[in-house]
């Protein structure tokens, strides 16, 4: 296990809500190699001042939210920044903080993570909307997560064929050059902006072996949670030095945290979360977030996290109960991002809509609002948590 990273640990940023929304961005090829645009096919683009009104009514004020790159990039190197002004002019408006993604999931047509020019089309992109973004908004923090999930992303279309660039068994080489796109795209970043800060965001993964008593299913095991590190090692410069990582880049780090998130390592068993009694194998995330902390030693968020259907309450009592625990422990957790915040279509088969966040879809058609009761009383719960957490550190002071 590695020393904590305390050289480049600078004063905590508190964001403007710990309790974050995310407004699903994907607009990748699906499986069936069909551009999916969610935030067309979820309305955002249509009612994003109306989503921002509902986020500030409930008290969140920092949001996710990405560029959409096969939006903004249709010709290389020429951009179009319309539906990108017009977000930051909203978010303004509305008091809205930003968190950006360059690349959530998706690419131009004509461009894939093995294609000789990615970096260098990718970089140009984060110097333009870094450019961009300045001119309007010359002062204030600006946060950019610039490729979301590579470690899925990798496997998702390196190794399974699930998207671009449709392949088997070439994950590593699809997360080598997605790594080497990310670095050089915060070169970029911070040629036009130093103070630029970048939250990485990787799903936060537990993989166990069914047989505790064989030693080398445990050792395989290990191996294959360890993976889950590789990007963060990579854009910190431990691993792959070549592609000019360095521990700088470990700025804030993102941890998106689903119920399946956890597994066995040969035959892929999914670890139940809401057992009773607990399943023995089921980390709690308090427990996986202390395992990135102290290898790490930087601020954290809870990058995305949520659950589809009946379950939506209890899944959202547990991560706050965890964030508390987590907040207790003395480990700088900066927030906590419901991802998405508002229910979405299936990527692969977008006619089925997953009821998932606090806004429910139940008309494709107009795409109304519906607020979730259980979910939004969560999130009355976990502010009220919040608050009774801050009274009792002011009075400790």
């Amino acid at each position: 296990m590695t020393e904590p990273n305390t050289k480049y640990r600078n004063p905590e940023k508190n964001f403007r809500s710990f309790i974050m929304a995310g407004f699903e961005c994907a607009d990748h090829q699906n499986a069936f190699g069909e551009r999916v645009d969610l935030t067309d096919l979820t309305g955002h683009d249509r009612f994003i001042d109306e989503d921002y009104k509902g986020l500030r009514d409930i008290g969140i004020s920092t949001v996710r939210e990405g560029i959409r790159w096969s939006q903004v990039e249709k010709t290389p190197f020429q951009y179009d920044w319309s539906q990108v002004e017009e977000m930051i002019t909203c978010a303004q408006r509305n008091g809205i903080e930003v968190i950006w993604d360059i690349c959530h999931f998706g690419f131009p047509d004509d461009l894939t993570p093995l294609h000789p020019m990615f970096a260098r089309r990718f970089s140009h992109l984060c110097r333009a909307f870094v450019q961009k973004y300045r001119s309007l908004c010359p002062d204030g923090e600006l946060v950019v997560t610039p490729i979301n999930e590579v470690s899925f992303l990798s496997w998702l279309g390196g190794d399974v064929r699930g998207t671009s660039p449709y392949c088997i068994h070439q994950g590593w080489e699809v997360k080598y050059m997605l790594m080497k796109a990310y670095i050089e795209g915060i070169e970029m970043m911070k040629e036009i902006d130093p103070e630029v800060r970048i939250m990485s965001t990787e799903p936060l993964i537990h993989i166990v072996s069914p047989d505790l008593s064989d030693a080398a299913l445990v050792l395989h095991a290990h191996e294959k949670h360890q993976e889950q590190f590789q990007v963060l090692d990579i854009l910190s410069g431990k691993m792959c030095p070549e592609l000019r990582g360095k521990p700088e880049y470990l700025d804030i780090i993102g941890v998106n945290f689903y119920f399946d998130n956890q597994w066995t390592v040969t035959d892929h068993r999914y670890i139940p979360w809401n057992e009773m009694p607990a399943s023995p194998f089921w980390k709690s995330l308090h427990t996986l977030v202390d395992e990135v902390f102290t290898r790490y030693g930087r601020p954290v968020v809870i990058s995305e996290t949520s659950m589809a259907g009946e379950n939506r309450y209890a899944w959202l009592k547990m991560i706050s109960e965890e964030c508390m625990s987590i907040l207790k422990s003395g480990i700088p957790l900066l927030g906590c991002c419901i991802y998405p915040i508002i229910d979405r279509p299936d990527w692969d088969f977008p006619l089925n809509w997953h009821h998932s966040g606090v806004w429910d879809i139940h008309n494709p058609e107009t795409l109304e609002r519906e607020i979730h009761h259980e979910s939004l009383a969560a999130i009355r719960e976990f502010q009220e948590k919040l608050d009774g957490s801050t009274v009792d550190l002011l009075e400790g002071i």
